[in-house]
């Protein structure tokens, strides 16, 4: 009879487990007799539809189960300190957990560390993100939109890529070139825009920068436009260090030059730009103080700034550039410092620019998921100005989606007219959420997205645009 009570008992927590909280797993466990907990860990486990457990949207707990002696959960969250977030055992079981609170919508990478030395990723999670140390666990908060240009779509129209092994007087030594060519590049002969990635093979391969500008291409939300992309050899000292000096004369006066004479380039500033994360940031910004001519717009993401370019951009006279910087919520704090300190004399300055938070860290899974609004800040395509002046936008404005109806694809447009935060979500006729898009700050103007909905059954669906205090909703319907 007794069995059959705690058998009854697991079965029950089991149905239920989806409206318990964690805390009233955890005092349930800590009150059951020692030899019965892990039957109901087990129970739990396997009611458990993800991992981490995420509850009330900003709540994650981490969850391992395995013998050890202690398990530490470093990451973006503790700027991946080995001794950081501690994992607490239940008597009884090898139960490991740690429950921490973040913003609905963040992004972090993270690993376990087993006995102090032993990083493994969490075998639960089955959502990864490679770093520049290979593989990390990703934690994936219930707001968080995953950035669709990041991947490869087979049905749109892709650009072309070439390496060129280039020796540089300068630098005395040689590197692997990467160039862009947008589609229909090789039939036209029209002359593009161009913009240099620093860190640029990391770019193609942990940045996913050539599926970025494949979307953002198709999709009319930036102009065409050729991207070279250049590795460093000594990457500190060529970005931040002895070697900068030469590093900045072989970018303006060998690779430039190699550039505007091999492929169809528009050789002005305002129709240039450079980019970099980190120290590639601190040489783009280095590159665009020193060389406005050059360069016309500048993007910095989770960036070093040395104290030279600050005084610099401080002492010079107002250049000709616009600037993009971003930030994680949880990136390296003297980097944190660094751009908070640097955006007044900016302001100061009267320079254009975008300044960006989001609630990641300092990773290429953050980086990757905001080269779009650089690229769109400084080459919009015809989605995002839809031949409209940002300036004669007077209204938050959510167009009816074309066509309606529709059969799997459909095109959804709105008006920003100044920067704001912003939602866009699609629920289904139950009133469930099929979709999310954009979260987070927009600058204004005009927007479309593609919403492929080729997974989904017929029926009426309803789309949410929020915009700070305003929200609009349209209704449309898929036929197939």
């Amino acid at each position: 009879m007794k069995n059959f009570r705690y058998i009854s008992l697991l079965l029950l927590f089991a149905v239920t487990a989806s409206a318990q909280t964690f805390a009233d797993f955890l005092a349930r466990l800590n009150t059951t007799p020692l030899n019965q907990r892990p039957a109901l860990v087990d129970s739990f486990i396997n009611a458990v539809p993800a991992f981490p457990y995420l509850e009330q949207d900003t709540l994650a707990h981490f969850i391992y189960r395995g013998n050890a002696s202690t398990i530490t959960v470093p990451g973006d969250a503790n700027n991946w300190n080995i001794n950081g977030s501690p994992m607490t055992r239940v008597e009884g079981t090898d139960f490991w957990y740690r429950s921490e609170i973040y913003e609905e919508d963040a992004r972090l990478d993270y690993k376990f560390v087993l006995n102090g030395s032993n990083w493994i990723l969490d075998p639960r999670n089955p959502n990864t993100v490679t770093g520049g140390y290979g593989p990390n666990s990703e934690l994936r908060m219930p707001a968080y939109i995953i950035p669709p240009e990041i991947f490869y779509y087979g049905y749109i129209f892709h650009g072309t890529y070439e390496d060129t092994l280039f020796y540089s007087v300068n630098m005395g030594n040689s590197r692997t070139i990467r160039v862009y060519l947008p589609s229909g590049y090789q039939s036209s002969t029209t002359s593009y825009p161009m913009i240099l990635f620093h860190d640029g093979l990391e770019y193609t391969t942990l940045g996913s920068a050539i599926n970025v500008l494949d979307y953002l291409i198709d999709r009319d939300l930036v102009e065409p436009v050729i991207a070279v992309f250049v590795p460093p050899v000594n990457r500190t000292e060529e970005y931040a260090g002895s070697l900068q000096g030469q590093f900045t004369q072989f970018i303006v006066n060998e690779v430039m030059p190699w550039v505007d004479s091999k492929y169809r380039t528009i050789p002005l500033p305002e129709k240039r730009a450079v980019l970099g994360a980190s120290n590639g940031g601190n040489i783009s910004l280095w590159l665009a103080l020193n060389h406005p001519e050059v360069f016309g717009h500048v993007a910095a993401q989770s960036s070093n700034i040395q104290n030279s370019i600050s005084s610099g951009f401080q002492n010079s006279p107002l250049l000709d550039l616009k600037l993009y910087l971003d930030l994680g919520t949880y990136d390296i704090p003297i980097l944190i410092q660094l751009v908070n300190n640097f955006l007044p004399l900016l302001q100061a300055k009267g320079y254009p620019y975008q300044y960006h938070v989001f609630h990641e860290g300092h990773s290429w899974g953050n980086w990757r998921a905001h080269i779009d609004n650089a690229l769109i800040m400084f080459f919009p395509g015809t989605a995002t100005r839809l031949g409209t002046s940002y300036n004669s936008l007077t209204r938050y404005k959510l167009s009816q989606n074309y066509p309606n109806p529709f059969n799997s694809r459909t095109t959804i447009t709105f008006e920003l007219p100044e920067r704001c935060h912003v939602s866009l979500i699609i629920y289904n006729g139950l009133g469930e959420i099929v979709a999310r898009f954009y979260s987070g700050i927009l600058p204004p103007g005009s927007y479309k997205h593609v919403w492929e909905a080729s997974e989904l059954p017929s029926g009426i669906y309803l789309y949410r645009l929020k915009t700070g205090s305003s929200v609009e909703i349209g209704k449309m319907i898929m036929i197939k």
